[in-house]
Order: structure tokens, then sequence, then C-alpha cells
């Protein structure tokens, strides 16, 4: 018994490698650090001198709080996190490695836990640079959010995992010629998750699709915060019971997707 309990259990030491290993790849790779910093600072700045282009035009957004910039680094928050946990997965797909993988005592948990704490490693490279940004050219503090912040956070993170999981899936079983999936799957649902424009502003029949995603929800709640200086909470848990809905269906179809590629023998191909 104890020997069977032992091999269900989650291995750390197993984690902390794939983790290393990722690391090592990116530290070694000038240009993979770059691009982490890079286009976030891109981002900010093009954004938020434009919300001082409004704010001086209109007065609105003189008025919102830096609603804009909020929106860019909570946006990024959501892209960046799917985008980390893919990147990682892909290196794997890229370097024929993934059958090895699995084939070794790694366990699909494991690897997907190794993939979400390199998501959060990749994100704070490219986030905390942008957040310092948004402070020194437009006085805007994103962390002064406060405890709130952690709400946005925890649930933007959950919502890019849970896509990341199923994408790596798709990749996983169709081969690498389904990679464009992992770069254009979030922007898709961009319009409809409200990231820069209240859910008020789109048709009404197409208000009931935006209300079921959960970062529609925290985008409204930044707004009601920097706008309105309320804090709702409500909106907040019910991102999170979506989202705790999301990311196990997500990981109920990775492993039924890892287990169709290990039938149809696509995980040791993993060519277009």
């Amino acid at each position: 018994m104890s020997e069977m309990a032992a091999h269900h259990r989650i291995s750390a030491h197993r984690i902390h490698a794939m983790v290393l290993r990722y690391w090592y790849l990116l530290m070694s790779s000038w240009p993979r650090l770059l691009e982490l910093i890079y286009w976030p600072a891109l981002q900010i700045i093009t954004w938020g001198f434009l919300q001082n282009y409004l704010s001086q035009t209109s007065g609105f957004f003189a008025q919102a709080g830096g609603s804009l910039i909020g929106a860019v680094i909570l946006w990024d928050i959501l892209f960046r996190g799917q985008l980390g946990f893919s990147i990682s997965f892909l290196e794997e797909m890229w370097a024929r490695n993934l059958g090895n993988l699995m084939m070794s005592p790694l366990k699909p948990i494991e690897f997907l836990i190794s993939l979400m704490l390199m998501s959060l490693i990749r994100l704070a490279i490219g986030v905390i640079p942008m957040a310092l940004l948004a402070l020194f050219f437009f006085n805007f503090n994103f962390f002064a959010i406060g405890l709130p912040l952690i709400a946005f956070f925890c649930n933007l993170i959950f919502t890019s995992w849970s896509i990341g999981i199923f994408v790596s899936g798709l990749v996983l079983r169709n081969g690498l010629g389904a990679e464009s999936i992992v770069w254009t799957l979030m922007f898709g649902l961009m319009p409809l998750a409200c990231v820069y424009y209240p859910v008020s502003v789109l048709p009404p029949w197409l208000q009931y699709f935006a209300w079921l995603l959960p970062p529609t929800y925290v985008f409204e709640g930044m707004r009601s915060l920097l706008i309105d200086r309320v804090f709702r909470a409500d909106l907040m848990a019910w991102s999170l019971a979506m989202n705790a809905v999301l990311f196990i269906a997500s990981f109920a179809g990775f492993l039924a997707l890892l287990r169709s590629a290990k039938r149809h023998g696509s995980l040791l191909g993993g060519g277009e």
C-alpha cells in the first residue's frame, strides 16, 4: 500500500527539475529574455501616451484613475500567463522531447505544475518592469490597488492556465500544425472579455456570451474600482467559481487528449 501511495504522490523534486530545465533554457538565450520585457514595455508606453492624449482632449480618462493603463497591465497578465505556460510546453515539442518526458517517471500533473510555475516566472520578468514604467512615465501605481489586485491576479492567472492547458493538449494531439492556436485563441476572446470597454457597449445578445468568460468579471471589477472606487466582491466570486469549473474541465481535456495522442502515435511525432 505504501509503495502504491508513493507511486501516486506528486514529487516536488521532479517539478523542481522541470522548472530548472526551463529556467536554464530561458537564461541561456538573451533574445528569449528580451522578448519577455520588450513587448510589455512597448504596450504600456504606447497605451499610456494614448491615455494622456485622451485625458487632455476629453477629460473622462483624467477622472478614470488610469483605467486604460490598468486594463493594459491586467490584459498582459492574462495573455502572458497563458503564453508563458504554452511557450514552455512548445519548447518540448520543438525539441521533440515530449515523448521522452512522458516515458519518464514524470506524471502529467507534475509536468503541468512545472509549466504553471514557469508561467509565473516568465510573467514576473515581463510585468514587473511594465508596472514600474507605468509608475515612472504616467504616475500610475499599479500595486497601489492593494488587496483587490490579488483577486484580479488570481482569477486572470487561473484563466490563463486553463486556456494554456487546453491548447497544449490540442497541440499535443494534433502536432505543431496546430501551434497557431497558442497565439490566436486569447486574442479571439479579447473582444468578449471587454478589456478596454464595459460590457454595456456590446449588443444585448452578445453580452450574454461576454458574461460566460471569467476575465470579463475581472475587467469590469477593475473599472468599478478605478472609476467608481467600489470593489465588487460579487464579480470576483463569480469569476473564481467559473475559473474552478474551467480549470477542472481543461485538465480533464488535457488528459483525454494525452491518451488520444498515445493511442494514435502522435506523442512521438509532434510534427506538422
